[in-house]
């Protein structure tokens, strides 16, 4: 089993709800949802874009999927998230429809300091419940790819993208040829942005789990900032 501390906003959300049916799986319920009908694009071309992105569920990664170390278990992992949670205020991030490392996300518009901020903690905060990669995960993570700082992170935090290397994304496909990035981003652009006139409230921390090997990722608890009567699990 992996764990992953990720963000995702609220399930009830319209930016969640349109998210959910473009990768075609809501990672809340676990279910499957219907994709959309965009111009440009059929629905074998949607499935096709999504395909790996759809099985971690709309998110962006904080700390990246971890195995527990050994000595640790799930309940203190949940705990720590709950204490980490309470002393966090909500701030908002304005999205956009956006390319990283040659697949589409929502990224920032510019920079967003309390959000760099919060993922750098994230990452320091939980190394302790993360059990040494494997062999087989630094392989798939293309080590010989990486920059040097990246190699130095994989090897170091579990992942290559944190600190200076880190940009905050939530995925929307995977890797897109460049013959046909044009017909994706416009239909991107023209799916989310009823959704993106408003910055979106970070306000919230959600685990997901991934129970078995390729298993599809599903959240396994909620963890709002601030102080909280209780934890709501998902």
């Amino acid at each position: 089993m992996r764990y992953a501390i990720y963000y995702t906003p609220p399930e009830d959300s319209a930016l969640v709800r349109t998210a959910s049916a473009w990768l075609g799986r809501d990672a809340f319920s676990g279910r499957a949802v219907p994709h959309p009908s965009v111009e440009r694009l059929t629905l074998a071309e949607i499935r096709h874009h999504t395909g790996a992105a759809r099985r971690y569920g709309f998110h962006a990664t904080l700390k990246a999927p971890f195995r527990l170390k050994e000595g640790r278990n799930e309940a203190e992992l949940i705990a720590a998230l709950d204490r980490f949670a309470a002393f966090l205020k909500p701030f908002p991030v304005a999205l956009e429809v956006g390319r990283v490392r040659g697949f589409f996300a929502l990224t920032p518009k510019g920079e967003n300091e309390p959000l760099d901020r919060l993922a750098a903690d994230v990452i320091g905060a939980f190394e302790p419940f993360r059990a040494p990669l494997t062999k087989a995960d630094i392989a798939r993570r293309n080590p010989d790819r990486l920059s040097p700082e990246e190699l130095k992170n994989l090897h170091q935090w579990g992942y290559p993208h944190v600190f200076d290397t880190f940009r905050f994304h939530m995925t929307l496909t995977g890797p897109v040829e460049p013959a046909e990035s044009a017909a994706v981003e416009a239909a991107l652009k023209r799916l989310f942005e009823p959704e993106l006139g408003e910055p979106v409230i970070f306000s919230g921390l959600a685990l997901f789990v991934e129970e078995e090997a390729g298993a599809p990722f599903v959240i396994r608890s909620l963890h709002p900032f601030g102080k909280q009567d209780a934890r709501r699990s998902a």
